[in-house]
C-alpha cells in the first residue's frame, strides 16, 4: 500500500513538473495523497468487484484532494501501479534476501572453522564411497551461494523498473509528455525509465522466481544431507535443540534440516505455475497477472525464511564428523 502512494505521490508531481497540469494543482494532489489513511475495508470490497484495489484506491484519494484531484491517476492505468509497487518490492526484497545469504554463508564458514578438518564417509548413491573432510561437505551447500548472489545482483535493475503505459501500454493518454513522466517519477522512486511498458512482457520477474528457487533447493540439499546425517546409526552430526517425539522419546527429529526440505520443494512445484503466468493475452491480462499475485509472493516469504532457517540450523550444530588421524 505504501508503495501504492508513493507511486500515486510521485505521478502528481510529475504531471505538474511536465505540464500536465499546473504546479499548485500538482502540490496539492502530492501533499493529499501523502497524508492518505486509504480505508483497508473499503478497498478489500472493492476488490472483490474490480478485481484490482486501484479504482476505489483513486477514488479515495481524488476524494481527499479536492482541487487537486485532476493530479490524481490522470492518465495511469491500475496495472501501472501495481507493477510499480511490485518493482519496489522486489528491489527491496532483494537488499533482504543478499544479506540473508551472506549470514548463511559465514555460518558454514564458522561450521568449517570448527569442524572443518574432521572425517566424514563420502557417500555416493546413499552408499559409502570414500573419506572426505567436513570441509567437503561444507563445500558443497557453500559453494552455489555466491552465484545465487551474484544473479540476484544482476536481476535487481532488471526488476527495479517502473510501470507506466496507461491502458494499453503506449502511454498515448500522456502524449508527448510520456517519457519525460516516466524519467520523473522513476527518478523519484529510485527506478530505472524502460522506453515502454512491460505489462504483458514478465519474463523478468519470472527470471527472480527461478533464482529464488535456486536459493531455496541449495538450502534443500543442506537440509537433505543434515538429515541423513543425523539419522540413528549414521550419527555423523549432532543437533542441540532438536524435536521431540509425542510416542517415542528416544527421537530427536531434526526439524529445521526437514523444513529446509519442504521449502525448496515448495519452490520448486511453484515455479511451474509462474512460468504459466507469462502466458498474457494480448496486451494486458487479468488472470496470469492474478496467478503471479497468487505465487510470487508465497515463493519470496519462503525464500527469505529458509535463509533465517539455515543460519538456524547451523547454530544447532554441536559437532559434525570424527577426529583424523595424526
Amino acid at each position: 500500500m505504501q508503495h501504492y502512494l508513493d507511486f500515486e505521490t510521485a505521478y502528481a508531481r510529475a504531471l505538474g513538473a511536465t505540464g500536465g497540469v499546473s504546479q499548485s494543482t500538482a502540490d496539492a494532489a502530492a501533499e493529499a495523497i501523502y497524508a492518505a489513511q486509504p480505508d483497508i475495508g473499503a478497498l478489500a470490497a472493492a476488490t472483490a468487484r474490480d478485481g484490482v484495489p486501484i479504482p476505489d484506491l483513486v477514488r479515495q484519494l481524488r476524494a481527499a484532494a479536492g482541487p487537486g484531484a485532476e493530479a490524481v491517476h490522470t492518465g495511469a492505468t491500475s496495472q501501472d501501479v501495481i507493477d510499480t509497487a511490485l518493482a519496489c518490492t522486489l528491489r527491496d526484497l532483494t537488499d533482504l534476501l543478499l544479506a540473508r545469504i551472506a549470514s548463511v554463508q559465514d555460518a558454514l564458514s564458522e561450521l568449517d572453522r570448527r569442524f572443518g578438518t574432521r572425517g566424514l564417509m563420502g557417500r555416493t548413491r546413499m552408499q559409502a564411497a570414500a573419506e572426505i573432510t567436513v570441509a567437503d561437505r561444507l563445500a558443497a551447500w557453500s559453494r552455489p551461494l555466491p552465484d545465487h548472489a551474484e544473479r540476484l545482483a544482476t536481476l535487481r535493475p532488471r526488476v527495479a523498473r517502473l510501470q507506466l503505459g496507461g491502458a494499453v501500454g503506449t502511454r498515448s493518454a500522456l502524449g508527448a509528455r510520456g517519457d519525460d513522466m516516466a524519467a520523473y517519477v522513476a527518478a523519484d522512486l529510485g527506478l530505472s525509465a524502460p522506453d515502454r511498458a512491460w505489462h504483458s512482457t514478465r519474463h523478468h520477474v519470472v527470471d527472480f522466481a527461478g533464482v529464488l528457487s535456486l536459493v531455496t533447493g541449495t538450502l534443500g540439499k543442506m537440509g537433505q544431507d543434515i538429515a541423513l546425517m543425523a539419522q540413528q546409526g549414521v550419527d555423523e552430526i549432532t543437533l542441540a535443540g532438536c524435536g521431540g517425539s509425542s510416542a517415542m522419546p528416544h527421537k530427536q527429529n531434526p526439524v529445521r534440516a526437514e523444513l529446509l526440505v519442504t521449502l525448496a520443494r515448495f519452490n520448486a512445484t511453484q515455479l511451474a505455475g509462474m512460468h504459466q503466468a507469462l502466458i498474457h493475452e494480448q496486451e494486458r491480462s487479468g488472470a496470469a497477472w492474478a496467478l503471479e499475485w497468487m505465487i510470487l509472493p508465497q515463493m519470496s516469504t519462503v525464500t527469505a525464511r529458509a535463509l533465517a532457517v539455515a543460519c538456524e540450523l547451523a547454530d544447532q550444530v554441536a559437532g559434525i564428523g570424527h577426529p583424523r588421524p595424526g
